[in-house]
């Protein structure tokens, strides 16, 4: 069984008289990366304000590692970074990194060391001498990252960590993130749900302050029935649904939106199903997109 990381019990926070978070209770292990989704004002930056130590709730009670947030002993073992972290623009990167790094307590050396190695990580060791001003908005957010990364600590929490992002620089992020998932366990808020799709194995969804589901899983592969989404060319929906439908294992198809088919089925079909589907979309001359096993993350979260 893995660890708890953060425990959190009737938590609930209120600015002004009005509650930002409402008797928040869930737990969370260490392991693969965790999703933090929810609108606008739904309190996501408030809770990762709170896990990280800048804010206090206003009732109820949080446990990192089974200690509280901003406690001596997560020094080094828990980091964040801010959706707008910035760093200064007077001094190079390294010597901000390697100054962050003595701020954890490590030698002048063990710093320089521990600031070389985040900045190979990020894929930016040559651009140590760099000042701030001189990187692309993409650089910039990958040095941050590398900041979040120092001392390998064991919990990361990312505000929108590819939050205007071309998507070259949305891919390298990504790849950071899954490379350094196998000693740090990730949570990270974002409103790009095919990102956390890829990347995220539950998700957290939160809705006015109120936690709407504990734990989705992204991928469940014990469940009684299993969906594959089908991605389609132009193509007559009803006869697709229809053909579908008579699949040797298919409960049901829907078509969500345009040239959009989700089909569920019996996870003990003795037959593949992406093969019957491929196969019936071959015999009808149709075209298609992409095959993805599972439903998207916003059909799972939003329908």
């Amino acid at each position: 069984m893995k660890p708890v990381i953060i425990q959190c019990q009737h938590l609930n926070h209120v600015y002004s008289g009005k509650a930002a978070l409402s008797d928040l209770s869930f737990e969370l292990e260490s392991g693969e990366p965790i999703g933090l989704v929810g609108p606008n004002g739904a309190g996501k930056t408030t809770l990762l304000s709170i896990l990280s130590g800048f804010l206090r709730p206003t009732s109820g009670a949080v446990r990192l590692f089974g200690y509280p947030p901003g406690a001596t002993q997560l020094i080094g073992k828990v980091s964040a970074l801010p959706q707008d972290a910035r760093l200064d623009p007077s001094f190079t990167i390294i010597e901000q990194l390697v100054f962050f790094g003595r701020l954890q307590g490590l030698t002048t050396q063990q710093a320089n060391l521990e600031a070389n190695r985040v900045l190979e990580a990020v894929a930016l060791k040559e651009s140590g001498h760099e000042k701030p001003l001189v990187l692309s908005h993409g650089m910039g957010k990958r040095v941050a990252i590398a900041q979040a990364l120092i001392g390998k600590p064991a919990l990361v929490l990312l505000d929108e960590p590819t939050a205007g992002l071309d998507p070259v620089n949305v891919r390298t992020v990504r790849s950071i993130i899954a490379e350094q998932s196998s000693g740090t366990t990730f949570i990270i808020s974002s409103h790009d749900l095919t990102e956390l799709d890829r990347l995220c194995q539950q998700i957290l969804l939160l809705e006015k302050g109120v936690m709407q589901s504990e734990k989705i899983r992204v991928k469940d592969q014990q469940a009684a029935t299993r969906f594959i989404t089908l991605q389609m060319e132009a193509c007559p929906a009803l006869e697709v649904m229809a053909k579908f439908q008579v699949l040797k294992g298919v409960l049901h198809v829907t078509n969500p939106q345009k040239n959009e088919f989700i089909v569920e089925y019996s996870s003990d079909t003795p037959v593949k199903m992406d093969l019957q589907l491929m196969q019936c979309i071959n015999d009808n001359h149709w075209h298609y997109r992409q095959l993805s096993h599972g439903k998207t993350l916003e059909e799972k979260l939003f329908f």
